[in-house]
């Protein structure tokens, strides 16, 4: 993965495709590491995905190889989107990240930022917002001063990253950086990212693993804009991190 200038969408990304979704997730663990040690002025921060490829992601990086390298103290960790339950819920993004990986590392608290789930959802969504903004240091996006270093991305059969789901008016948002979400298709009010916040990334990693993802990307790589992933773009560089599978090779 390297860095391009201009910026990039789901038809320009660059295509990485490796055997399985193991070698995702250990390919990622070396690049995100590098990534993070390279940081100089300023935190590293991270949109974290849910999934079950980051989810061996988070192991990997919690393991001995990885957990006395990573420079947790410089890395800020926020979350591109949750489902608004309880931390403790098993379908919490944040209760699998901090199970699998935040427990086992020595992560400062004040560096993880989970999404707020409970009371009113706009309301949460709009204290996230300010969270960010004080990692940023300011309310309104610059072009060429990215908000995150690197947002982590994943793909549902319906086309939707984030939780960034079809027919919802989420897709319409241009302003707010953290927005609700209602799906008509899957449970749960979430919380997530919207475009412009993740359009103000150094790097949009999508993970992919499994032949169940590869109807999805097809649609998605083609730009199909029925899909709210084809929508996707970032000041920086996009990769998709794939297997043989979801590739379709």
């Amino acid at each position: 993965m390297h860095d391009m200038t201009g910026g990039h969408d789901v038809k320009t990304g660059t295509m990485v495709v490796l055997p399985d979704g193991e070698a995702i997730a250990r390919h990622m663990a070396r690049w995100l590491t590098e990534q993070a040690l390279a940081k100089k002025g300023g935190p590293f921060v991270l949109a974290l995905s849910g999934g079950s490829t980051p989810r061996r992601l988070y192991q990997i990086l919690a393991s001995d190889e990885y957990r006395d390298r990573f420079p947790w103290a410089n890395t800020q960790f926020f979350f591109g989107d949750e489902r608004f339950v309880p931390a403790s819920d098993p379908a919490s993004n944040y209760h699998m990240v901090e199970t699998e990986m935040l427990a086992h590392v020595p992560v400062p608290p004040g560096n993880v930022h989970p999404m707020p789930t409970s009371g009113d959802p706009a309301q949460a969504a709009a204290k996230y917002q300010a969270e960010l903004e004080k990692v940023y240091g300011g309310k309104v996006l610059e072009p060429g001063r990215p908000l995150f270093d690197v947002v982590m991305l994943g793909l549902g059969d319906n086309g939707h990253t984030a939780s960034l789901f079809p027919r919802q008016p989420v897709l319409e948002e241009r302003k707010l950086w953290v927005s609700t979400c209602v799906p008509d298709d899957a449970p749960h009010t979430r919380l997530t990212l919207t475009y412009p916040a993740i359009h103000s990334s150094r790097h949009v990693v999508f993970m992919l693993a499994g032949a169940g993802k590869r109807e999805a990307f097809a649609r998605v790589r083609a730009g199909d804009p029925a899909e709210p992933a084809s929508h996707i773009t970032t000041e920086g560089d996009l990769t998709w991190l794939m297997d043989t599978a979801a590739a379709g090779q």
